[in-house]
């Protein structure tokens, strides 16, 4: 059975734009962010891609790995994850390629087949008659083709070859891991927002698994939200923008990330409370000593390899602070 000290922990980043703020500086928190997680020893640190929402800003997924692997220099750095049905593979095998090739060694590719957005937005990045999650293991095998040369294809992802960055499968569903399992990859389920599928999803996955050239055994990360402060209460405090920003987004109405003022002071139905109450309960919220024992227990209950903790709160110092505590619960 796995323990906190004994697995690595990662950042899933989605470079949160808070109310009041802008963009460019969501994306130099980013930076910052990525520096100190190097610093405090995570081992990975992920963007996301996800479109038209007010609050994140990590939609030019490829160009913020690029820019955050600059701003390190050990970190592996790579997609939580491109969302395979809004790009040709041909282009993501390019982009990809070019940053393996800019930092040999440090670069992860997680392919997920979700829009990470609203259909109206996913039809804008795909087109009329564009490409379909339906076709996913297909696109999937496309891609991972362009990394080896092949003559009689005739395309060719020229900066790709050669420059082969780690594939992951992403997943919140039994439909991703299957697929991870019987390629033999490593395989990321998304904890933060699809608990109730986690413990099927994971021993779907290592029933499925078959040995390849990449992986001998499964290896399975999970994503979590946690929000660690010096007190269950300021922990409690801070996690309030989060679920005031999701109760938005599900009536179609995305903001910002607000302020924990403005959170607090919302007026909140029994019904809004009850969703949040459900959406949230996989989140791990508190002071260290809580956030330690709900790590563990997610490790007993899952064996997991590796842990993506993924942080969303309205202050930058924050944020850091979260990330320092949990890196701290591992000494």
């Amino acid at each position: 059975m796995t323990s906190l000290p004994d697995v690595p922990l990662s950042v899933l980043d989605l470079s949160p734009v808070s109310e009041g703020k802008g963009v460019g500086e969501a994306l130099r928190n980013t930076l910052d962010l990525a520096r100190n997680a190097e610093r405090l020893g995570y081992h990975r640190y992920w963007l996301a891609e996800h479109h038209n929402m007010p609050g994140i800003a990590s939609s030019a997924t490829a160009v913020l790995i690029g820019h955050v692997a600059d701003a390190t220099e050990s970190i592996r750095v790579g997609s939580g994850g491109i969302m395979l049905p809004n790009h040709a593979p041909l282009v993501v095998a390019e982009q990809f390629g070019t940053l393996e090739a800019f930092h040999p060694g440090r670069i992860d590719l997680g392919i997920g087949r979700a829009p990470g957005t609203d259909q109206r937005t996913a039809l804008a990045l795909r087109g009329p008659g564009g490409l379909s999650a339906e076709n996913f293991p297909e696109h999937l095998m496309e891609l991972i083709s362009y990394f080896e040369p092949d003559p009689a294809r005739g395309v060719n992802a020229v900066t790709a070859e050669g420059n082969k960055p780690p594939v992951w499968l992403l997943g919140s569903s039994g439909f991703s891991a299957q697929l991870a399992g019987r390629l033999g990859l490593p395989f990321s389920f998304a904890h933060h927002f699809a608990a109730e599928n986690t413990l099927p999803a994971v021993r779907l996955y290592r029933e499925n698994f078959r040995p390849s050239e990449v992986l001998s055994e499964p290896y399975v990360m999970l994503g979590v939200q946690v929000i660690a402060a010096e007190s269950d209460e300021r922990a409690e405090y801070l996690a309030g923008p989060s679920g005031l920003t999701f109760l938005s987004l599900r009536r179609g109405r995305p903001i910002a990330l607000p302020t924990p003022e403005d959170a607090a002071e919302y007026p909140y139905t029994e019904m809004d409370r009850a969703f949040l109450a459900e959406r949230f309960g996989s989140s791990i919220v508190g002071g260290p000593e809580t956030v330690r024992k709900g790590l563990d227990q997610l490790l007993a209950d899952t064996d997991a390899n590796e842990l993506m903790i993924t942080t969303m709160v309205h202050g930058h110092e924050d944020r850091v602070r979260s990330y320092e505590i949990v890196a701290d619960l591992k000494r």
